[in-house]
């Protein structure tokens, strides 16, 4: 597996904490957690880098945890997905952190280097969250767009506040006859590619790029780029007429776009992604995956009543098999009570993001189960 250079020192300084972490579990006794993953005999450190979106939903998590295991340090380090997922294959986490699950060629690619290696993966969709698209207009709290006027602005074919599309959408509101300028982050990130899934998904006669976390650099406006959830906020909350989209969690007191979904116009809400996640096939139904492999195939181009389509699932990704088995107890331990009502409910007060259903808890807890 290829490396980039901004990976190393976070890998490098990753294997360090890895290390301190192996010694600690082995030093101390661990049990078996409960549902809540209360066990309080864990100890050691562990090591997560990941999605910039889940962060605050990771502090919350790592500080519950730790109240509950005063010997367990949990570090988190948001630099992106893409980097969530170099940095755990080439050994330097214990966990990844990412706004997409690995594809299958991928898996098969390998190697995971904390992994057996017989190891399948992990995969499991403990962050769902909406996408909130924001922007900053005085004035304005509420605007209305389909998915093909949201993919002409973020080409940039539509390029004023008033244009007549975005207007004929929006009878009444005061649109201002403004530039429209479009955010979008500068790193690869799940963010991005689940965004631009939508796109693809819901105005592929528009959007015609391929998905990628990586932002296009072949559009008609090349808008401007950020690094990561907080750049973006940064940027849009800096300058009038700007969009760009962000983990809601984040939007706070900016302006955010209502998607249209069959015939109405939808805002964002943790209800609304939950059940867009609910109704959307394993990918493991028309893929070969393994049984803890937990990645969900989203119907974006949903017309059902009250879905946003437009929606982040967050994967925490481990081992299925580790080659120290006591550093699997203490990531069972970590992702059960993060699975669990208690941290499902602490990651929802701290971010806004919807717990996951008890079905979809059923199906992770029989994937941590493999944990070893």
């Amino acid at each position: 597996m290829k490396i980039s250079t901004s990976m190393k020192a976070a890998i490098l300084g990753g294997a360090a904490l890895l290390a301190l972490t192996s010694c600690a579990a082995n030093e101390g006794g661990s049990t078996t957690p409960d549902e809540g993953g209360n066990a309080s005999a864990f100890s050691g450190t562990l090591v997560g880098v990941g999605a910039s979106s889940m962060g605050a939903a990771q502090e919350a998590w790592a500080a519950g945890f730790q109240t509950a295991n005063p010997d367990v340090t949990v570090n988190y380090d948001p630099q992106g997905s893409g980097a969530g997922r170099e940095t755990f294959q080439a050994g330097g986490s214990n966990f990844a952190g990412s706004d997409r699950a690995f594809k299958v060629d991928e898996i098969t690619e390998g190697p995971f280097e904390l992994c057996t290696p017989d190891s399948g993966i992990i995969e499991l969709p403990l962050y769902i969250s909406p996408i909130a698209v924001i922007f900053n207009l005085d004035g304005l709290d509420h605007v209305n767009m389909d998915a093909e006027t949201l993919a002409k602005v973020f080409r940039g074919d539509i390029t004023k506040w008033n244009d007549p599309v975005i207007a004929s959408q929006n009878e009444g509101a005061e649109l201002p006859d403004l530039a429209i300028t479009p955010v979008h982050r500068s790193d690869n990130s799940g963010t991005t590619e689940n965004f631009v899934d939508y796109l693809s998904a819901a105005a592929g006669s528009v959007w015609t790029n391929d998905v990628s976390g990586d932002w296009p650099t072949d559009l008609p406006v090349a808008g401007e780029a950020a690094q990561g959830t907080s750049g973006v906020v940064e940027a849009v909350t800096g300058g009038e007429g700007t969009i760009g989209y962000a983990d809601a969690s984040r939007a706070g007191d900016l302006g955010t776009i209502a998607v249209k979904v069959g015939d109405e116009y939808v805002p964002y809400s943790p209800e609304a992604a939950a059940a867009v996640v609910d109704a959307s096939p394993l990918a493991s139904e028309s893929e070969d995956r393994g049984a803890g492999d937990l990645a969900i195939k989203l119907d974006r181009a949903t017309d059902a009543t009250g879905a946003y389509p437009i929606v982040l699932v967050a994967y925490s990704i481990t081992c299925e098999s580790f080659n120290d088995a006591a550093v699997g107890e203490l990531v069972k331990g970590y992702l059960t009570y993060v699975a669990s009502e208690e941290g499902q409910q602490t990651a929802q007060e701290a971010a806004g993001n919807a717990p996951i259903s008890s079905d979809l808890r059923a199906k992770v807890t029989a994937a941590l189960d493999l944990i070893s």
